[in-house]
């Protein structure tokens, strides 16, 4: 099995299916937008998470959209036991409502979708993100805050916002100004992933007093070349968070068993201990 941490009052498993290929959003081309999509019927998407679940991950980090939030109640009511993170959906309005139908499935947690809240900071509306943490906290679910900025996260952290963890990237996408795709229905494409910028989250993820669930350890598929690159890209993510974080990411089991190749080498990595010193970020 794998280890767990904390998000709120759920254990959770230190692995995380994350739920971008499930709506056809790669970050990568409109082409893989569409295979992606074309692949994953609500039928596919239940059987991936159903085999993450064999295989000992029992979280999936998902948008609380309509089509997700369909998929979610048939899982439930087919009986499986699984952990939602719910991550807010930006095209629906208002804020309220879709955290409140979230709420219904009771997630272990709901964030701020990273996008939204990166906008927001930048244009310096921090009382708007802190009323819609506070709406996240009424609804009863645990709070987190979802950011591609170390920023913001060391703001979260000096202010001491009301949350209880973070959706950290470890590439930072807003260092230009961008839209979801989710909102202007154009595949996120032409993305910088600069390796230099894992240092600094990273550094900010180990310095956080709350639980982080690191995500795009693989650049969105960009260090997938072999099974050595995605083992390294794993290697390398647990290096440098705490012991009570965790990491998404995102299946695609269309050309080959993603779910197993993943859950083995996380195993390998933490119920071994062989996290490597020389992949420490300091």
């Amino acid at each position: 099995m794998l280890p767990t941490i904390k998000i709120g009052q759920t254990d959770v498993t230190r692995l995380i299916i994350g739920g971008n290929p499930f709506s056809g959003n790669s970050h990568v081309s409109a082409a893989l937008d569409n295979e992606m999509m074309d692949y994953f019927t609500t039928e596919t998407i239940k059987k991936t998470i159903c085999d993450c679940l064999a295989h000992g991950v029992d979280t999936m980090q998902l948008r609380a959209d309509r089509h997700i939030m369909r998929m979610v109640r048939e899982l439930y009511l087919e009986g499986h036991k699984l952990n939602w993170i719910a991550q807010t959906a930006s095209e629906i309005a208002p804020f309220e409502t879709n955290v409140r139908n979230a709420s219904v499935y009771k997630p272990a947690g709901v964030y701020l979708h990273g996008t939204l809240t990166d906008r927001l900071f930048k244009a310096k509306k921090y009382d708007e993100i802190e009323t819609k943490l506070k709406i996240i906290r009424e609804s009863g679910a645990a709070v987190g805050l979802g950011t591609h900025m170390p920023e913001v996260v060391e703001y979260a952290e000096e202010r001491g916002l009301d949350l209880d963890f973070y959706m950290a990237c470890v590439y930072n996408l807003s260092k230009e100004d961008r839209v979801s795709s989710a909102i202007t229905g154009r595949a996120n494409e032409g993305e910088r992933y600069d390796d230099a910028d894992k240092v600094k989250m990273y550094k900010t993820i180990r310095a956080a007093g709350k639980p982080c669930l690191a995500f795009k350890i693989l650049a969105a598929s960009r260090k997938c070349q072999s099974h050595d690159t995605i083992e390294a890209a794993f290697r390398e993510a647990y290096a440098n968070i705490k012991p009570i974080d965790g990491v998404v990411v995102g299946m695609f089991p269309k050309h080959s068993d993603q779910v197993r190749q993943n859950c083995d080498i996380v195993k390998k990595i933490l119920n071994n201990n062989l996290v490597d010193s020389d992949d420490i970020h300091l």
